[in-house]
Formats: structure tokens, C-alpha cells, sequence
């Protein structure tokens, strides 16, 4: 069966509004500024930003007034308590199954942090797997976390397809591999002048739907 790996973060999941939603939150709780909202979500880039960095500069800004603690329980859980998978893309990922391919989530983070968040969406009841930077030791974009992922499901790269947010993660990642890959825009414009994806969609389901649709014969 064909290989689909997918990213999860802001592709199979809005993780940037679960994150602003638990910062938001955060905040109010620890009678902290609104304004900071701001600082928070820059810090945080997306996720990008390592953890013990953010925890690191939380503590330094909030020190005497937070608990190291509650830092660890909001980076820890705060978005990944939060994430929810639309129905468009719940379906397109059913559809995607059911007409053969090989659902594999491949994403960076922690384990405990990701797989709470495929737990929690109930993706693990529809993939057929996921690969996770953590516990392979290498992050997107290297190649080795692809090959993985191909291991996991007994599967090849050979006609595989990646999806995700990230140019640099994903598509540079699937570049890297000779695989077919969408970005998800999510409204954003192309930037990167070194490679392109296969195909640009707007969010999740979009992609997926273009990939299945893609007629085998016009398969590498």
C-alpha cells in the first residue's frame, strides 16, 4: 500500500490556537498580563522553540510569582489538553484508508507530549501508526526519521507523499527522501527559493483529498 506521513502539529491539528487558548488561560489564572499573550506565543515559535528554553525564560519573567511547577504543567500539557481534529479532516483521513494508503503520523516533539495529543484527538484510532522525534533521535528534516517511519509500517518509501506546515521539516524533509509532498499554507505565502512542494493546499483535508485523488498511473 502507497505511504502517506503526515505531520501533526498545525497540520492534523491547530496546535498554535490550543496553545494561545492554554497561554491565554495561563495568564488569567496567575493574575499575570493579558499583554503578554504576545511574548508568550513569540517565545513559544509555533512549538519550534525548545521547551527548557521557554520554560527558562517563563521562570526568569515570571519568577516570583509562578511556580516552576505550574511552567511544566502549562508547557507540558496546556496544548496538548486543548487540540482538536476538525471533521473535514477526520474524514479525509478516513477516506485516505479506506482507499489503501498507509496513514503514518511523523512528527517532532516529545513522546509523552505527542502521543497525548494523537490519544486525545483519537487519531490513533484511524492512522496506522506514528513516528516521533524523541524516540527515533532525529528530528525532521533527516532522512533517517523517514526511513522509520517506512520501518514501523513495513512499508517503502518508493510513490510516498509527505504532508505537513513546516517548508523546512517537510518539505525539505520529503526533498530529501525523493518524495512527493503538499504544504499546508494555512494562508501563508511560498517563501523558500531551494526546492517546492508537490502541490500547495490550505489546510489538512485539502491536502489529504489532493493526494488520493492523484490517479496511480501518474505515480512515481
Amino acid at each position: 500500500m502507497p505511504l502517506l506521513m503526515l505531520d501533526l502539529n498545525n497540520t492534523l491539528v491547530d496546535r498554535d490556537t490550543a496553545f494561545r487558548d492554554a497561554a491565554s488561560e495561563f495568564l488569567t489564572a496567575h493574575g499575570l498580563p493579558p499583554d503578554d499573550l504576545a511574548w508568550l506565543m513569540s517565545a513559544d515559535a509555533s512549538g519550534y522553540t525548545p521547551r527548557r528554553t521557554v520554560a527558562e525564560a517563563m521562570t526568569e519573567r515570571y519568577g516570583g510569582t509562578v511556580t516552576g511547577g505550574a511552567v511544566r504543567t502549562f508547557l507540558d500539557r496546556g496544548a496538548a489538553d486543548r487540540v482538536t481534529l476538525s471533521g473535514p479532516t477526520r474524514d479525509a483521513l478516513a477516506k485516505a484508508v479506506a482507499a489503501g494508503w498507509t496513514c503514518v503520523i511523523v512528527t517532532n516533539g516529545r513522546v509523552a507530549q505527542q502521543e497525548l495529543k494523537i490519544r486525545r484527538t483519537e487519531l490513533d484510532a484511524i492512522v496506522h501508526s506514528w513516528v516521533i522525534s524523541e524516540s527515533t533521535g532525529h528530528k525532521k528534516p533527516a532522512p533517517e526519521i523517514f526511513h522509520a517511519v517506512a520501518a514501523e509500517v513495513g512499508a517503502s518509501l518508493h510513490s510516498s507523499w509527505v504532508i505537513g506546515d513546516s517548508a523546512h521539516a517537510d518539505i525539505r524533509g520529503a526533498t530529501g527522501i525523493g518524495a512527493r509532498s503538499v504544504w499546508v499554507s494555512n494562508g501563508r505565502a511560498w517563501t523558500e527559493p531551494a526546492f517546492r512542494p508537490t502541490h500547495i493546499a490550505v489546510d489538512a483535508a485539502s491536502a489529504i483529498h489532493y493526494v488520493i485523488g492523484v490517479p496511480k498511473s501518474a505515480r512515481p
